[in-house]
């Protein structure tokens, strides 16, 4: 049921004002009509003016999916109703786009719809791999399981990628903060330094010299190049947001040393851990290929899989498929074929997920160890550089007086 504002007027002229619940607009246009009123304005009590409404950029997070499939695993194992848990869960959510989100599903439970066909509207909060997990879950009655193992996999999943992410972060703040405080010493500092070497009548190093045109290229036209940076930067993500240009940043992304093989992991252990549980809800292997293709998060590997999933559709095994294909690791394509050739391939999937997801830790700890000394090294020429380009002459000034 869905709530509206009206305006309207009765028989004797009389202004009268409003809310009405119904199952869509034109119920409650009826509705009124019955009463003897005509309308002058209807409309959605949830919908607000440009002014009223909240700007969210971006959807919604990973993190409030695996909280809220925590909480439908715990009020589905309750044995609570389905329209009670969406309709409670609409309430309590935090993200506007979730709300709203878990609003129209309980909205479309109430009207009768399944549980799949509400959630599969929102494509942008609940993916195909989720859709697909709960439509599993309603037809083999085992609602409440399929939710316990998508809470389970989901927060698996969230800290994995969460660890990956956070590895970069400190070096990447800290190496912003270098570059900063580099730029503020070109064109604050050496300017005045270098005026009193260029007075000093002395022969300037070489080097010298390269920082003084450095200083004196972002002294005149450091506002333009910042602006420029953050032009091409801003060109630069709306050409990743293409499918062209999102390939190809995937394909650098892996080609990076060291950062490409945490990648690879982080997305082979998400293609396993995916596929070992649509196997073990009982999804078709096509059909489980294709989605895990869609949820991977990256171009290349998404490739694969879709061409993995084209060959097992004409009746190759899987195994066979992902021979094909380098970013198949052969560890895994073999495990694969032992699974095939047992019968046992969930377990296998299973086992190989967590694997990959010990080995992305692993990968993120030995990485965390390499950038720190690589930014000591990286900061102790920036800075000695600096230093010495003006030490330096001041020292031959010094020594000639």
């Amino acid at each position: 049921m869905s709530v509206f504002k009206y305006e309207a007027v009765d028989r004797e002229g009389n202004p009268r004002e409003g809310e009405i619940e119904a199952h869509n607009i034109d119920v409650a246009i009826s509705s009124l009509q019955n009463r003897g009123l005509i309308i002058s304005e209807i409309k959605p009590a949830d919908q607000k003016s440009i002014f009223e409404t909240n700007i969210t950029l971006g959807g919604v997070k990973n993190k409030d999916i695996v909280i809220l499939s925590k909480q439908l695993s715990t009020l589905f194992e309750a044995q609570v109703s389905a329209l009670r848990v969406f309709r409670l869960l609409a309430k309590e959510a935090e993200s506007p786009i979730l709300r709203k989100s878990l609003d129209e599903v309980a909205a479309d439970i109430s009207d009768g719809s399944s549980i799949t066909a509400a959630l599969s509207k929102h494509p942008k909060v609940f993916s195909s791999f989720y859709v697909n997990m709960v439509a599993a879950g309603e037809e083999s009655g085992k609602l409440s399981t399929t939710f316990v193992f998508l809470s389970e996999y989901l927060e698996r999943t969230y800290e994995l990628t969460s660890k990956a992410k956070s590895a970069l972060i400190y070096p990447s703040f800290v190496i912003s903060v270098f570059f900063i405080v580099m730029y503020l010493m070109l064109t604050l500092v050496i300017p005045k330094i270098a005026k009193i070497l260029i007075d000093g009548g002395q022969e300037l190093p070489f080097f010298t010299k390269i920082t003084i045109g450095l200083s004196n290229f972002l002294s005149s036209y450091g506002l333009f190049f910042v602006i420029a940076l953050v032009v091409v930067g801003g060109l630069m993500f709306r050409y990743s947001r293409t499918e062209a240009g999102a390939t190809i940043f995937d394909e650098i992304k892996l080609a990076i040393p060291a950062v490409g093989n945490l990648y690879s992991k982080l997305y082979l252990a998400r293609i396993a851990g995916n596929m070992n549980m649509m196997l073990t809800s009982g999804i078709s292997m096509v059909k489980t290929l294709d989605n895990t293709s869609a949820v991977v998060d990256n171009k290349v590997f998404e490739r694969v899989m879709k061409d993995v999933s084209r060959q097992v559709s004409t009746g190759s095994p899987v195994s066979d498929a992902m021979e094909k294909h380098e970013q198949i690791p052969s560890m895994l394509t073999q495990m694969v074929r032992i699974g095939e050739e047992t019968g046992r391939m969930s377990s296998v999937l299973d086992t190989m997920a967590k694997f990959y997801e010990r080995e992305v830790i692993n990968a993120v700890d030995a990485l965390v160890s390499l950038i720190e000394p690589l930014m000591i090294v990286l900061l102790g020429v920036g800075v000695g550089g600096l230093l010495a380009s003006v030490l330096v002459p001041i020292y031959n000034i010094t020594g000639a007086v």
